[in-house]
């Protein structure tokens, strides 16, 4: 697996250079001042149409930046051209507009909860060589488009349809789209996803920072059949998953490549599914920190038909982060945009190394006592291989004797998540339905006894 690795990545280098060369081409460039097609920045104006002029024009005399400066630019939908990258300067923003008709909808689907998805303030179709740059910050308003908000603004408008406003915008999406490049941009409170990639691929994401904590579904970054993706040097803070690798069509998601990246998430840091119809492999994550997470910590889950394989996570530290580990292979069997549902999916060839973790306090864990690591295929579906190596967890402790006899249901075709297994009869880890897992110097420490098994392997 670890030759896999290095052979696939090989590729990036030939992305990277790639990239380098697009800098330096662009800093030749025209730049495109938004002001000078209209727009204004004094936090009042809707600028969508001068915006998406601005980018028109760059794009059609053959590329270059968009530039926003000196001021609050309210606008909604833009779509982004070949060519074109958007520069937010350093104290300047760009803002969603509280009204939800100045929004536009890119490949409408619906989601594993069955909400419609699509709308996006900046978004981008069938095009290559884009970005976002800049220091300054896009706010998606997501709080314009909580329920009770939507109600007052549709009254406002006089607007009679109650689904208006319920596609909840994403802050940025491509959708089959090429050499994509996010750098050191702050984005901040999307009424749903920060960044959807979808079907799109050569995507270079630097030294950007995300606050979503504004709506539901508050994802940071979701890779959605999409390949050739680095990622590093990341602060992420949301209120849903941090990183989420999934595959809303049967395309795969493969070549990603995760480094030094900073996650804090209310619902899973580093995650592969939920959704997961097309296959996961040759993805790593290397020398992040995850710190005060209520979901879990490295998530992995396959329960549409993915085959999820060739996967590293390596040199992970956690601190006050409920359940470090969790492996789900599972039978939901959800399908999305009509396609044709699949099988049962697999989990192999997966390695976890040089992770120290530390829980949640009981009083803290939505499942307590808390446990370390659960790793779960289901009957008749097995998950082939795992393998453990230098980890360190520390938990609070306190599991009883009587925890000790819990069964913990199977729920195969349920909504993966571990909480929804309750307390595990084990501290350390708790393990089902594997063929082969190999532990190499794992280790559990507990502040205070706890009586339940170190770890438990059953069939």
């Amino acid at each position: 697996m670890r030759t896999l690795l290095v052979k696939k990545y090989g590729r990036f280098l030939i992305f990277f250079c790639s990239i380098g060369v697009l800098y330096a081409f662009q800093s030749k460039t025209r730049i495109y001042d938004v002001e000078s097609f209209g727009a204004k920045g004094d936090s009042l104006t809707i600028n969508t149409t001068a915006i998406q002029k601005a980018i028109d024009q760059c794009s059609e005399e053959g590329g270059g930046i968009v530039r926003l400066k000196n001021g609050i630019y309210i606008s909604g939908t833009i779509i982004l051209k070949d060519n074109v990258t958007l520069h937010v300067q350093e104290q300047s923003k760009l803002v969603g507009s509280s009204n939800p008709t100045d929004y536009k909808s890119i490949d409408t689907f619906t989601d594993a909860v069955g909400q419609e998805r699509g709308t996006c303030l900046i978004g981008a179709l069938q095009v290559t060589n884009i970005g976002i740059s800049g220091t300054g910050t896009i706010d998606g308003n997501g709080a314009s488009f909580l329920a009770r908000n939507l109600k007052l603004k549709r009254a406002e408008l006089g607007l009679s349809d109650k689904k208006i406003g319920k596609n909840r915008p994403f802050l940025v999406r491509f959708v089959k789209s090429s050499q994509i490049r996010l750098q050191n941009i702050h984005l901040r409170e999307a009424a749903a996803w920060a960044c959807h990639f979808y079907q799109s691929y050569d995507i270079f994401i630097d030294g950007i920072s995300i606050y979503n904590h504004a709506n539901k579904n508050n994802d940071g970054i979701d890779l959605d059949s999409s390949h050739n993706v680095f990622i590093k040097n990341c602060n992420i803070d949301s209120g849903d998953d941090s990183i989420c690798i999934k595959t809303t069509s049967p395309l795969p998601t493969y070549n990603v490549k995760v480094k030094n990246c900073t996650l804090k998430s209310d619902w899973g840091a580093i995650k592969l599914g939920t959704e997961s119809m097309g296959d996961f492999y040759d993805i790593s994550f290397k020398n992040c920190e995850i710190y005060d997470t209520k979901g879990g910590g490295i998530k992995i889950l396959s329960v549409d038909g993915a085959n999820i394989h060739d996967v590293l996570m390596e040199d992970i530290r956690m601190t006050h982060t409920e359940m470090p580990i969790f492996i789900r292979l599972g039978k939901r069997l959800k399908t999305y945009r009509d396609a044709v549902k699949r099988p049962v999916g697999s989990i192999k060839n997966v390695l976890i190394r040089n992770v120290v973790a530390q829980t949640r306090s009981s009083a803290d864990s939505r499942v307590s006592p808390p446990s370390g690591i659960l790793i779960t295929g289901t009957p008749g579906h097995k998950i082939e291989s795992v393998e453990l190596e230098n980890i360190q967890i520390t938990l609070p402790g306190g599991g009883t004797v009587q925890h000790k006899d819990i069964v913990v249901p199977e729920d195969k075709e349920r909504y993966p998540e571990f909480k929804l297994f309750g307390v595990l009869p084990a501290f350390g880890m708790y393990a089902r339905h594997i063929d082969e897992l190999k532990s190499i110097n794992v280790t559990y420490k507990t502040n205070i006894k706890d009586f339940r098994f170190e770890t438990l392997l059953k069939n």
